[in-house]
């Protein structure tokens, strides 16, 4: 009878002991699992059919602009072209003084100004029609301040109206003022009529206005 109650005490302890090594698992071990049980979703940042918000969690940072920081750069120069999620591409090719003034329609430049018209080239890379006049512009001297008036310019206007079909680049116009005191130097912020884009940075292509 005591054999038996040695044995039995005997299997009671070892139970009690395989119960305490499995329940003192390392908190490491586990917080490593979960690291790893735990991925990132892979989205390809080219592809145009990527939804915003895909692009907002895992694109807005990529790449390395031209100061070194992260994401797509938006200090670009005249040329250069900035692209948005849906595909739709802008850039500013140049900024020309302008002095081909209708006088049957009563224009001329006012004095102290600089008129000037802007061309800028839009390709519609995305899969849908795109509104053109979703598509603005802010024009700053960058050399000593001022800021550009809209202008209506009647010769060879062909302003940012009407809608761009898919896959089809078009060369647009859109004209301003400046004062001569801020000189030639300019900063154009292109600037998107958009929920969804609304948020972003807008590009900026700076340049010189030209003869």
């Amino acid at each position: 009878m005591r054999v038996r109650t040695i044995s039995a005490t005997a299997v009671l302890l070892l139970a009690a002991l395989t119960g305490c090594a499995s329940g003192d698992d390392d908190p490491d071990e586990k917080s490593a699992t979960g690291k790893k049980e735990t991925t990132s979703k892979q989205v390809d940042c080219t592809d145009e059919d990527l939804s915003q918000a895909d692009w907002l969690d895992h694109c807005a940072e990529e790449g390395t602009g031209e100061d070194g920081a992260e994401g797509q750069a938006t200090s670009l120069k005249f040329g250069e072209t900035y692209t948005y999620p849906d595909g739709i591409k802008v850039s500013v090719v140049e900024a020309r003084v302008f002095t081909d003034y209708n006088s049957e329609l009563g224009e001329s430049a006012e004095p102290g100004d600089r008129d000037f018209r802007l061309k800028i080239k839009v390709i519609n890379g995305s899969k849908e029609p795109f509104a053109l006049d979703s598509l603005s512009t802010l024009v700053e001297g960058a050399t000593n301040g001022g800021e550009a008036r809209a202008a209506m310019l009647d010769r060879g206007s062909d302003p940012l109206e009407g809608r761009l079909g898919a896959g089809v680049t078009v060369t647009k116009t859109d004209d301003s003022a400046l004062k001569t005191k801020y000189g030639r130097n300019v900063i154009v912020s292109v600037q998107r009529d958009s929920n969804d884009f609304g948020a972003e940075e807008p590009p900026e292509f700076s340049g010189t206005i030209k003869d």
